[in-house]
């Protein structure tokens, strides 16, 4: 029986100050389940004898099988601390990589956090994560160094060697935190330092030849206090456990028992039980340097050494009697049935369970050391409130008032109410608290005898009844058939309904108190509370409310509430600010995440960031065709149950999963299977994303001989097309619209490792650096202000980014130099890791890097017509590379010159300003349209189907060490025609008749057409994701580790023995390609002795050439003329040309002979 009803945790509720919110976060299999079922066993919802064994926040029945946590699960405990009661909203979070979504959204909700951490297996990959994102989201944390017992039980420690361990286990912990500390403070430096000078640059202007500022990254370190963040026993902030055992401990219990005993004040123990102290036996004083001096630390005589003597008494000897004295001294009353009991582990784990209670030891150590919704930090909020790069100081007053209602955290009628929800989750109709079965009362229990009673007695007088009262029960057994037949069909109906799926919200109130039949708005990430304000002077009417509806807020009842009891809920009726709760009837109006308020004012909070990004994908489909909605129906519920599933409908039509691994897919392919499709589906082999790029032309052959003109084998030659004059001997290319009116001349060449690698760190910026620059554009038109739309913080890093980005270019050689002001876009998506460079003479664009500037040179700033078409090309070019139709990755391009001629007949394509190009001063709009490039630019795509593909044959002289073929992809565009098409002069209504379009069109198929060539000149080579891989392995195991991922293409980068244990920490990389199924076959080949941990690390060039063919004398008599070992780059190039439906150059029978029957010899 539960041990608190709902009606004891609504009072709790109601006090803020004695609320704490906090979450489980660690590792795989760390025990963070174990744990929560320790405390939860405390509330009397659980017996303690099934603490760790039931498992109760794990309700999934593939939780329950696998083992480990796959979902975010709450439940709201009471825990009396002296005089005061406390509520605790606990949620436990899953350790997986797959499943750190679920982290993500389990810390937005929570002000505290407790990291436990196995002391055998020290700090994982996961600690790190869980860590970086507890940091990140601003809450505290507390540690628990968990599985203790295994120091004593596996690998034989003495106290003493137990003690060492502990000591290097919180050195890695506390190592990870002064890492991100130190992170956190030289980035608020360099805020500091950025708003410094654009404060002295606004009074005193700018000065010509200023030196550079030289920063002193030391002084932000050696001023800012680091004394709280760590953990120290002595801080109260680490508690030692065993959660299986059920027993756990922190100094303060210990300081408080031996201080009577020893005659020592609690706070002078508090601050020796842990540390390099020893107690001196003939002065009885406690002294300093026990490891100098050969002595045993506190810490080791007065608690191990009393932990290892109740072990080796209960485990190792069963020794009854000496634990019955055992139990005598500490005061212990175990029942009866536990010491009858023949297994050793039920006496210890009840033993240690009176003796060191962990729940007792964790929810105290939470409720004083971890925040309650009254202590939440001012960064924070701000944090949240502020997204998109804005400054907080740049909200409105009214949005900037609502700071003072999250730090006060009241629930009066008049303090506004906010609500932000982390998260969508599905559960069983049955599983509401209106369709389950409610205890029957008194009088009903009375008013069910009393009729079972009449029945009996009416049977009892039917039985007696001659044949006229048989033939009347007849008749009434027709009618009672009929009633049943009724009920029956109501019951079905009931039933149906009974086993659908309810989604609920898994939310946290901020602010205010939300209530049943309240109305509130559900904000979208595009909420702008100016916008919303200045409508009607912030009272929003039914005018306002239908205009915003639908596109940045909708207005919607609050239905249900619930109070979150893991697999249970308990309906309520209002929740107080400060809570974890659930709220119904929002699956039409919330995809996974969003914010609900009182007042339009409130913005939007900021979207969470996930560890993992999903990158695994398959395409499903229905087994019978006629299921097809039901599968878009599921994959939308699943799209809105899973926080970090990816669901989309791909050009070709397929339907497509993303998720974050193979367990990860797993769950989804299941969930849609039983729960939201309810269909059999088919399901393609796994879609992994590659990277098409472009390397410097190697020097070597594949048998590491020199590549010259002599060695080359001369092959027969493809005849040479008319493009074959277009291409330079140094590798640029010329090329020419359709109609003749504009040519260009680019070159493709790849970008350094260092410029590609700051490129993909960040996205982000430069997609703020693309809004910005078309914002700086526009106000340079329309004379608006920009300057308050970035926060400094972002401007500070946007130029920290340009000066990595510069620097960078210098490093590389003089041929970049300059290159960042040279900087057209970037690509695809106008931020992903390839350049378009500007280095044709004569033309001076806009720098995208002029909205950083304190003064815009507005004059000298010319953009000329077709800009945007030119952008345009590249985007689309470097979205899809004529290798397979992956994005491009690494790659710059370069336009050298751009011609535009004017057309005579039948009118002007341009004006003279558009020839000579357009002062920005100008009021000409159709200029800015034309720089949005792909946002207003129509394409049109005539049905012209003359044009054939063309083939260019590169020169033996060259220099490269094979012919190279440059052929049109099937897939490629078809409106943009080859360069060797007839001459046009016919006037424009003849150019639109025969197909050719308008102008910029032209411009677009051209310049993407020219990427795609110039890429294809230059060496090609595929470009893998790549897995880092942790495995924990043991001696014995190492072989057969080492040739699971030898077969997988993997390589082994590290392997260290963990001290004090015969077990291997290896570190490998794998291809995501070659990933499904590793972990299934490395437990197989090693009997479950290894346990990998994949998770995405980065992006590697495939070092084979996918076209690569024997060309030298030495590679021939090596591999022989067709080269029949396994080329893994084309392998992979097919395998994706194969599913997008592409050509593949293959033949299917390259050996014709006749089939004959072999028989046997007689």
């Amino acid at each position: 029986m539960r041990g608190v009803d709902a009606e004891q945790l609504a009072k709790l509720q109601e006090n803020p100050a004695n609320i704490r919110n906090i979450c489980i976060l660690a590792h795989v299999d760390h025990g963070k389940t174990t744990m929560a079922d320790a405390l939860i066993s405390s509330n009397g919802i659980i017996s303690s004898r099934m603490a760790g064994k039931l498992r109760y926040l794990d309700s999934r029945q593939d939780e329950q099988l696998r083992g480990i946590t796959m979902k975010s699960s709450a439940i709201s405990l009471r825990f009396n601390q002296g005089d005061q009661d406390f509520l605790i909203n606990l949620i436990d979070s899953p350790g997986h990589v797959d499943f750190s979504g679920e982290v993500s959204t389990a810390t937005r909700l929570c002000d505290g956090a407790l990291v436990v951490v196995d002391v055998v297996e020290g700090v994982c990959p996961q600690t790190h994560v869980v860590l970086r994102q507890a940091w990140s989201e601003h809450i505290t944390p507390c540690l628990v160094l968990n599985k203790i017992d295994r120091l004593v039980t596996e690998l034989k420690y003495t106290p003493l060697e137990a003690h060492l361990r502990l000591q290097q286990v919180l050195e890695q912990v506390n190592a990870v935190v002064g890492n991100l500390f130190a992170s956190g403070v030289l980035e608020q430096a360099t805020l500091r330092d950025t708003e410094k000078t654009a404060q002295v640059s606004d009074l005193e202007g700018p000065r010509p030849n200023e030196e550079k500022m030289v920063y002193d990254w030391s002084d932000g370190l050696e001023e800012t206090d680091d004394s709280n963040i760590y953990f120290s026993p002595d801080q109260g902030n680490v508690i030692f456990a065993s959660a299986i055992d059920g027993w756990g401990f922190g100094i303060d219990h210990f300081a408080t028992m031996y201080a009577a005993k020893l005659g020592v004040r609690v706070e002078i123990l508090r601050k020796t039980l842990w540390g390099d102290f020893f107690l001196n036996g003939k002065t009885k004083r406690i002294m300093k340097g026990a490891q100098a001096k050969g002595k045993k630390p506190l810490f080791v005589q007065f608690i191990l050494e009393n932990l290892w003597s109740l072990y080796d008494t209960v485990l190792v000897k069963r020794d009854k009697e000496k634990m019955l004295k055992i139990i005598d001294s500490l005061n212990l009353k175990i029942a009866a049935r536990d010491l009858r009991h023949n297994d050793p582990k039920v006496h210890l784990q009840a033993i240690c369970g009176q003796w060191l209670p962990l729940s007792q030891a964790v929810l105290s150590m939470v409720c004083q050391k971890l925040p309650g919704p009254l202590q939440v930090d001012s960064v924070r909020i701000e944090k949240l409130m502020c997204g998109g790069g804005r400054r907080f100081d740049t909200l409105p007053p009214q949005s900037q008032q609502l700071k003072s209602a999250f730090q006060e955290c009241r629930s009066e009628e008049d303090v506004p109410v906010i609500v932000y929800i982390s998260k969508m989750f599905v559960i069983d109709n049955m599983s509401l608290p209106r369709n389950k079965q409610r205890p029957l009362g008194e009088e009903e229990l009375l008013q069910r005898r009393e009729d079972a009673r009449k029945r009996h007695t009416l049977r009892v007088a039917n039985q007696q009844q001659d044949t006229k009262l048989e033939n009347q029960s007849e008749m009434s057994k027709e009618s009672l058939e009929t009633g049943t037949i009724l009920l029956s069909e109501t019951t079905s109906e009931e039933k149906a309904e009974e086993e659908g799926e309810t989604f609920l919200a898994f939310a946290r109130v901020f602010s205010g108190r939300i209530r049943k039949g309240q109305k509130l708005y559900v904000l979208s990430p595009k909420h702008d509370p100016m916008k919303a304000l200045n409508r009607e002077n912030g009272a929003l009417g039914d005018q306002t409310v239908n205009e915003l509806s639908g596109h940045s807020l909708t207005e919607f009842e609050v239905k249900d509430l619930y109070l979150l009891m893991g697999r249970e809920l308990e309906p309520m009726e209002s929740v107080p600010a400060g809570n974890v709760l659930g709220i119904g009837g929002l699956e039409d109006l919330v995809l996974k995440s969003a914010t609900l308020s009182s007042t339009v004012a409130c913005p939007a909070f900021t979207s969470m960031t996930f560890a993992a990004a999903p990158i695994v994908r398959v395409a499903v489909e229905p087994k019978h065709l006629a299921d097809m909605p039901a599968l878009v129906m599921g994959m939308k519920l699943l799209n809105q149950a899973d926080p970090c599933v990816e669901v989309l409908v791909q050009e070709t039509g397929e339907h497509v999963i993303v998720a974050a691994g193979e367990v990860h897919l797993e769950r989804c392919l299941d969930d849609l299977r039983e729960r939201f499709a309810k269909i059999e589906i088919n399901v393609s082999e796994p879609i992994v994303p590659f990277r098409e790029t472009i390397i410097i032309p190697p020097k070597i052959d594949m048998v590491n001989e020199a590549i010259d003109d002599i060695n080359q084998i001369q092959r027969t030659r493809s005849n040479i097309s008319e493009l074959e004059s277009e291409i330079s001997k140094d590798g640029s290319l010329d090329i020419k619209t359709s109609n003749k009116l504009s040519a260009f001349k680019l070159r493709a060449c790849p970008l350094p490792e260092e410029v590609t690698t700051l490129l993909e760190e960040n996205t982000e910026l430069m997609r703020i650096l693309d809004q910005a620059s078309v914002a700086w554009l526009s106000s340079r038109t329309s004379e608006q202000d920009t300057s308050d739309r970035l926060t400094c913080e972002v401007l500070s890093q946007l130029q920290e980014f340009r000066k990595r980005l510069d620097a960078a270019f210098t490093n590389a050689g003089k041929r970049w130099r300059g290159a960042t002001d040279q900087i057209w876009s970037f690509g695809p998506k106008r931020c992903g890791p390839n350049m378009l460079l500007n280095r044709i003479s004569g033309y001076k664009r806009p720098s995208i890097w002029q909205c950083l500037d304190e003064e815009g040179t507005v004059g000298s700033t010319v953009l000329r017509e077709f800009d945007g078409s030119v952008v345009s090309g590249f985007q689309l070019a470097t979205f899809a590379g004529p290798l397979c139709e992956e994005p491009m990755m690494g790659v710059c391009f370069a336009i050298e010159n751009w011609t535009l001629e004017e057309q005579s007949n039948g009118g002007k394509f341009f004006s003279t300003a558009q020839k000579t190009g357009v002062d920005l001063n100008a009021d000409n709009q159709s200029i800015l349209d034309s720089n949005k490039g792909p946002r207003s630019e129509n394409v049109s795509v005539p049905n012209s189907t003359d044009s054939e593909p063309y083939i260019a044959t590169v020169p033996l002289d060259v220099g490269y060490p094979s012919p190279l073929v440059l052929a049109k992809s099937p897939t490629s565009d078809r409106s943009s025609p080859s360069v060797g098409s007839p001459d046009v002069t016919s006037p424009l209504p003849q150019f639109v008749g025969r197909g050719y379009g308008p102008l910029s069109g032209q411009i677009i198929s051209t310049v993407k057409e020219g990427c795609r060539i110039a890429f294809q000149i230059q060496p090609q080579r595929l470009i893998a994701a790549m897995y880092k891989c942790d495995i924990q392995a043991t001696a014995d195991v190492l072989g057969r580790v080492y040739g699971v991922v030898s077969r997988r293409d993997g390589s082994i980068l590290r392997e260290e023995m963990r001290e004090g244990s015969a077990v291997f920490d290896i570190t490998a990389t794998l291809p995501v390609a070659e990933s499904f199924g590793f972990a299934e076959e490395i437990r197989k080949r090693t009997s479950g002795l290894a346990s990998p941990q994949l998770f995405f690390s980065h992006w590697q060039v495939v070092p084979s050439d996918p076209f690569w063919e024997p060309s030298t004398e030495e590679e021939l008599l090596h591999f022989g003329d067709k080269a029949e070992n396994e080329n893994q780059a084309l392998k992979y190039m097919n395998g994706i040309r194969r599913r997008k439906g592409l050509y593949i150059d293959k033949k299917t029978v390259e050996h014709a002979e006749k089939q004959r029957t072999l028989s046997k010899n007689k």
